[in-house]
């Protein structure tokens, strides 16, 4: 393994990371109404867990309500089921083949402890990014203890992993500054 070729699976496996963060900040619900809330919710289709989105249409009806069309009228049980028990707080309200579900305003206490559900999601991210940069950095001291890397090549090298590190640490920062942003938002 040479040095370039740890330093491009680091910076992969740390890309990797702040996009998993950034699907994890999309999941927490802000004061508007997104697509995006339902993403990971699982509906019983014939005995199979599947994904709300592949067995229903989900769109924005307004900033406050979300709305779901089940593709089989069979299935609107089963889709308020989902929305139901999940961890959303959520009621939906079915008219016909649509499922209407009002978003109601977030409670002050409620976006403080949103606030600090995106502040642990985005210390989850730094510290896997810092996990990677360990194991790059032993990887880089493996080789200079095998000679296969002067010291200084290696100094260089660890240099980089840090400099990599810290600019995706920076964009996860960046990303939970947005969040708490946008849920703040009254």
């Amino acid at each position: 393994m040479s040095k370039d070729t740890i330093r491009k699976d680091a910076e992969t496996r740390m890309r990797k990371s702040v996009v998993a963060v950034k699907e994890e900040l999309t999941k927490l619900r802000t004061g508007r109404a997104s697509t995006a809330l339902l993403d990971h919710l699982k509906v019983d289709y014939y005995g199979n867990p599947t994904p709300l989105n592949q067995a229903a249409s989900i769109g924005v009806a307004d900033s406050r309500t979300l709305s779901v069309t089940p593709w089989e009228k069979n299935m609107i049980p089963a889709v308020e089921k989902a929305i139901l028990e999940s961890d959303l707080g959520l009621n939906p309200v079915t008219a016909g083949d649509i499922i209407r579900i009002p978003l109601p305003p977030l409670t002050e206490e409620r976006r403080r402890e949103m606030t600090k559900l995106v502040k642990a999601e985005g210390e989850n991210g730094k510290v896997a990014v810092r996990n990677i940069r360990r194991d790059a950095n032993h990887h880089l001291k493996e080789m200079l203890k095998d000679k296969e890397i002067a010291e200084d090549e290696e100094k260089k090298a660890l240099d980089d992993i840090q400099k990599l590190t810290d600019g995706y640490i920076a964009e996860i920062d960046v990303l939970v500054e947005e969040k708490e942003k946008e849920i703040l938002e009254v």
